[in-house]
């Protein structure tokens, strides 16, 4: 069903493609009286980059594995056996 109602929206590229494409700001009629154009999309261009910092997947941590540690481990005897013999 379509209504015969304009809306005012506000389109803006996401600052981290990850998160989402873009953000759609729906305005209100009542609340854009004495408001810019340039004051509502900096004010959604504000909101979206809070949104993708705040929602952004925490950076991984390099796992030590067991294998990372034999490896780590059989560095340390080759260098401790390295040292022995050259001393």
């Amino acid at each position: 069903m379509v209504k015969g109602i304009s809306r005012r929206v506000v389109v803006v590229d996401s600052p981290d493609p990850n998160i989402f494409e873009q953000a759609i700001f729906i305005i209100r009629n009542d609340s854009a009286d004495g408001v810019s154009s340039q004051q509502l999309v900096e004010q959604a261009v504000r909101i979206a980059k809070s949104y993708a910092r705040t929602h952004t997947a925490p950076r991984r941590r390099l796992q030590f594995t067991p294998l990372m540690a034999a490896l780590a481990g059989a560095a340390a005897i080759a260098l401790v056996w390295l040292l022995v013999e050259l001393l």
